[in-house]
């Protein structure tokens, strides 16, 4: 499943990166602290996350995510949506939180199998 499909099926508002909703999410990961993502996160995971700051960027691309998603409708920081654009990863806002949202995305990616 597509980013994309993810951000049309639950309403997902697109703040960077809109020509990459072609990008391929394979699983995801739930979580705040950077530490744990790099560890334990994959390539093609979506990322959900409460964290704001430029140094999630980093980590996606390190890791390189299909993108990530901001829960609780919060905002990247300036410095965050910049080096987004930059770098070009996707970042998506929900108004869920974390778990509802996870939940859902898991649903939505073990639907077909």
């Amino acid at each position: 499943m597509n980013i994309g499909t993810i951000a049309q099926e639950l309403n997902l508002k697109i703040v960077s990166a809109s020509d990459k909703m072609n990008n391929i999410v394979t699983g995801g990961y739930t979580g705040d602290l950077l530490s744990d993502v790099m560890a334990n996160s994959h390539e093609r995971d979506i990322w959900i996350t409460r964290q704001v700051h430029q140094n999630i960027v980093a980590i996606a691309t390190l890791k390189e995510h299909a993108g990530i998603i901001l829960v609780n409708s919060c905002e990247p920081t300036k410095d965050t949506l910049e080096k987004a654009i930059q770098e070009n990863v996707p970042i998506l806002i929900s108004n869920l939180p974390a778990f509802e949202l996870t939940g859902k995305i898991y649903h939505l990616l073990n639907s077909g199998k």
